[in-house]
């Protein structure tokens, strides 16, 4: 049998042996080729052997990495460990005091720039000098921390960067007001989309979502990243819009632009108004609804304000019932009801009108406005005897002029059972335009003249008839000085703005059963005020004593039309009304006021 080559027999000793080549016979002599001769095998030696040399190299390698690990700790002991950055700048493995010259040389040209910063969709800047902020280049470093000493912990430092941020402070106040200006900034409610109209043309108003700087967060950012030369994220909080988009579009298509298609026409009997896209533009507005939809809203005024002067010829005025005096005696003047447009259901289809391109037009629809007071009410009032009544007089031209207009506008005035009169709120505005004229007023104690002078003598007049009716006072001012034609505690003043608006009013509550009804007699000399009802009481009006006297000043009157007077003192004094049953006679109960009367100046005249 063919042999296999034989291996060289190892006597023990370890020899290198390199590969050789050598000659390989093939079968045919002709045929040469060269192969590599494999080494002699080595007999393994025994188990104890290997261990030992396996030691021996492991050790020989710790060692070498121990020597390593040591000169590298020696080398590194006062460097920033390998793999930190600082706001970006690598300092790993520097010199501390060369780091932080790095740090200085790339770092400090940031510090006096704008700091940019964004927050939701709003972008702004702060000034870092303005906000206080301060970098410490010391407390930085050390937060980079010394030398790990853990070997695996060195090696993957060769592999791996830590960033370790900025220390940094902030002087608060500065920095609560530069975040204070970044949250002006930020800050904005929300938008809700809506159509407004330039003139009569119909504009998108997008919605936009609310936000609102979240001041503690923002503040932490930027005290830990402003130095990094970065734009700043900031958080937001957002507030939310009920609409889209979607719905401001569908509300400009399908009902601004039609609604300016046109005028639309309101159809009265036998007269029509014209409300053009001008007033409609005024009047239609759009507000958030369920859903998240735009609603058109009329305001109904506007268009009645349109229409309403063109059709008011189709409209008929009512007429309460009024007591009329006649021979000295009341009488009833029928009241007559009137007609008016009821503009609720006559405006309720407007809106849908507003979306069609033809047919713009609504009918009016009338109503029947009953009289306040009826013919029947007026008759049922109980209307038949004078209850109280009261004259004063001494009065000048002028004055006696405003005292007719203000009796006229009075006379017949009906107050029902629960009702309170007010002079001011009954007349209205007492000027020029209602007849009234300048006439003399006492004004800080000295005389003067305005338009409506001499109404708190009929204001006066018209009291003590209700103080003698036995009406309910409900509110009054006396005089703050005496006027000897008026008994004393025992008369009132009125007064109004220049506007018209009520400052000291006049009034009563009729708190009987029945009606009561005023009459006004005015003569070029006096006024006399009557109320008519259903008699309840006799009433007394017992005076009080004068007491607190008080002498009066001296001032100078004005440069012009001055008029010398020697004053009055004041004093206190008290009235007490003292009501008995018209029956029985029967004492009801009795009101006491007591009043303080300024002492009038005495008036000198240069």
């Amino acid at each position: 049998m063919p042999q296999e080559p034989a291996w060289p027999e190892s006597h023990g000793e370890q020899t290198d042996v390199l590969p050789v080549v050598r000659p390989y016979q093939h079968s045919s002599p002709d045929q040469a080729t060269t192969d590599l001769a494999l080494p002699d095998r080595e007999e393994p030696g025994p188990p104890r052997r290997r261990g030992k040399r396996a030691a021996i190299i492991g050790g020989a390698a710790f060692g070498v990495l121990a020597v390593l690990y040591g000169i590298d700790l020696i080398a590194t002991k006062d460097s920033v460990p390998r793999g930190v950055t600082v706001a970006g700048v690598d300092v790993g493995g520097l010199d501390r005091s060369f780091a932080e010259t790095r740090l200085r040389t790339q770092i400090e040209p940031r510090l006096t720039q704008a700091v940019h910063l964004r927050a939701g969709d709003a972008e702004t800047t702060l000034n870092p000098n303005q906000a206080g902020l301060k970098l410490d280049w010391g407390q930085t470093l050390d937060q980079a921390g010394s030398q790990p000493l853990n070997p695996f912990t060195r090696i993957a430092s060769f592999f791996s960067t830590r960033e370790v941020g900025v220390v940094t402070s902030g002087d608060q106040a500065k920095l609560g007001t530069a975040m204070d200006k970044v949250g002006e900034d930020v800050d904005r409610a929300p938008v809700e989309g809506t159509v407004k109209f330039d003139g009569t043309k119909p504009v998108a108003v997008d919605p936009k979502q609310g936000q609102k700087l979240d001041r503690a967060a923002a503040t932490t950012k930027v005290l830990a990243d402003w130095a990094t030369g970065r734009p700043l994220e900031l958080s937001v909080a957002l507030t939310p819009v009920r609409t889209s988009p979607e719905a401001v579009r569908a509300a400009l298509d399908g009902i601004a632009k039609p609604a300016m298609a046109g005028p639309v026409l309101v159809k009265g009997e036998g007269k029509d108004a014209t409300v053009g896209p001008e007033t409609i533009a005024t009047a239609l507005t759009f507000e958030p609804a369920d859903g998240g939809v735009l609603a058109p809203k009329l305001d109904p005024a506007k268009i009645v304000a349109a229409a309403g002067p063109q059709l008011k010829s189709t409209e008929k005025e009512g007429k309460d019932a009024e007591i009329v005096f006649t021979g000295g005696k009341p009488g009833v003047e029928p009241s007559e009801d009137g007609k008016a447009i009821n503009w609720d259901p006559t405006l309720a289809p407007m809106l849908d009108v507003l979306k069609r391109a033809d047919a713009r037009e609504v009918k009016a629809v009338y109503e029947t406005k009953p009289a306040k007071v009826t013919t029947d009410q007026a008759n049922q009032l109980g209307v038949k005897e004078v209850i109280g009544e009261f004259t004063t007089g001494g009065f000048a031209a002028d004055s006696g002029t405003n005292i007719r207009v203000v009796a006229n506008k009075v006379d017949g005035a009906i107050v029902k059972p629960g009702e309170t009169f007010s002079l001011n709120g009954f007349t209205g505005p007492r000027g020029t335009p209602q007849g009234y004229v300048e006439a003399g007023v006492i004004e800080n104690g000295a005389p003067a003249r305005e338009v409506g002078g001499g109404i708190s003598q009929f204001a006066t007049t018209l009291y003590n008839a209700s103080y003698f009716s036995g009406m309910k006072d409900a509110g009054h001012k006396e005089h703050s000085y005496y006027i000897s034609r008026y008994p004393a505690a025992r008369e009132a003043t009125v007064f109004q703005s220049p506007g018209g608006a009520s400052v000291i009013d006049l009034k009563f509550t009729n708190d009987s059963d029945t009606g009561v009804a005023i009459q006004t007699v005015w003569s070029p000399s006096s006024i006399t005020v009557k109320l008519w009802g259903t008699k309840r009481y006799t009433v007394e009006s017992v005076p009080g004593s004068r007491s607190n006297p008080s002498d009066p000043p001296t001032k100078p009157g004005p440069a012009e039309n001055c008029h010398a007077s020697n004053g009055a003192p004041g004093f206190t004094t008290s009235d007490t009304r003292v009501l008995r049953d018209v029956a029985s006679g029967r004492e009801v109960r009795r009101d006491t006021r007591t009043v303080h009367y300024n002492p009038q100046p005495k008036i000198t005249c240069g």
